[in-house]
């Protein structure tokens, strides 16, 4: 092996393995945009279609309605969520990580919500993969807690009108 190959493979950062490092970052980083692409393009969706279809419930006085489709949004978020634990999953198994679906799906959950119930069972150099996962968690529910932050006041102002009090925006 020649002295710069050498150099290259054994480089550390602080003690940190530096071709790992990379490698974590540059796959995580792919991940963590898959995952933000995926979460945006679903969430817009389903907060399009919540506003579009309850602006015409609202013109109608169908407040019921509202209620309906406020809590129909909040299940079809909670599958998204769902479908982006399954989607880090198969990648993580497509890098050939890990190989049980189903450790692999605990762990992932385990990462993507920040709880931690799962140890970390990733191979050597490949541990910091888990704040790449944590990351687009972290992101998309702070992303899902705007949206739905904006969903309620519509669902208030439905329950507003529907008390018949006269300002849709009062408490």
């Amino acid at each position: 092996m020649s002295i710069s190959t050498e150099i290259i493979t054994q480089s550390t950062l602080g003690g940190i393995p530096l071709l790992p490092l990379i490698r974590d970052t540059f796959y995580g980083v792919f991940g963590l945009l898959l995952i933000l692409l995926f979460h945006g393009s679903a969430i817009n969706y389903i907060m399009l279609r919540f506003e579009r279809l309850t602006n015409g419930n609202l013109k109608f006085k169908q407040y019921n309605r509202v209620f309906f489709h406020f809590y129909a949004s909040f299940f079809f978020i909670a599958l998204i969520h769902i479908s982006e634990i399954i989607i880090w999953s198969l990648y993580v198994m497509a890098l050939g990580i890990m190989n049980d679906g189903i450790q692999t799906l605990l762990f992932v959950g385990s990462c993507y919500t920040t709880v931690g119930f799962v140890e970390d069972i990733l191979p050597a150099g490949w541990k910091s993969l888990a704040f790449f996962i944590s990351f687009s968690g972290l992101f998309s529910v702070a992303w899902t807690t705007s949206t739905m932050i904006g969903m309620t006041n519509s669902y208030k102002a439905a329950w507003n009108l529907k008390h018949h009090q006269k300002d849709p925006g009062a408490s």
